[in-house]
């Protein structure tokens, strides 16, 4: 009997090491990215946003009809995104954070979901003439995207949610009239306490 000899499988070249420490830098730059908190949540913004809110609740307070003084509220939801979106831009640049990666996408993800229910039953309501039930769904549906969108960030900012979900509870079951005043203390007052907070602690 012959014998056959095992021809030796050839061997591959070896791996250049600034291969395989790329590899690893990449590895350690999405860990980090993904145990990492959002925190360019506006604090400074939040302040101004609640200031804005504190006003248009006084000016809706004079309206005499529901559609006048919805429509005040739909121009501080306006102002408000106006005020939020450069100021969490300008927060995250002076960071050297990324609001649309890491832990900044994450964030809009979760925030993102309750904002669009939170609009699509505004319409919902608005076209039934059912103007009193909206004071609670803005601050709990608001509220919950904070919560949700807080989970990526600093421990202060899904309290924030839970204040305004509290609000927003209360608002389901407090008299029609009092409906103002939980908007002007939920997105007044409550914004503004905590956007003053968020500023001192967390780079403003």
């Amino acid at each position: 009997m012959l014998k056959t000899s095992s021809v030796p499988a050839p061997r591959s070249g070896p791996i250049p090491i600034d291969a395989r420490a790329a590899d690893h830098l990449r590895y350690i730059r999405e860990t980090m990215e993904s145990a990492a908190e959002f925190t360019a949540v506006p604090g400074w913004g939040g302040v101004a946003m609640g200031i804005t809110a504190v006003i248009a609740a006084g000016i809706a307070s004079l309206q005499t009809t529901p559609r006048a003084w919805f429509g005040i509220w739909l121009v501080e939801a306006f102002i408000a995104v106006t005020i939020a979106a450069p100021a969490a831009a300008t927060k995250a640049h002076r960071a050297n954070s990324k609001l649309f990666s890491g832990p900044g996408r994450k964030f809009l993800l979760s925030f993102a979901p309750p904002i669009i229910v939170g609009g699509l039953m505004t319409f919902a309501f608005y076209s039934s003439g059912s103007f009193a039930i909206l004071p609670a769904v803005w601050l709990l549906l608001y509220g919950a995207a904070v919560v949700t969108g807080g989970a990526f960030s600093v421990r202060v900012v899904p309290v924030m949610g839970l204040c305004l979900m509290g609000l927003g509870g209360c608002a389901l079951f407090a008299p029609a009239a009092w409906g103002n005043y939980f908007m002007a203390a939920g997105f007044g007052v409550v914004q503004i306490a905590f956007g003053i907070w968020i500023a001192r602690h967390y780079g403003g």
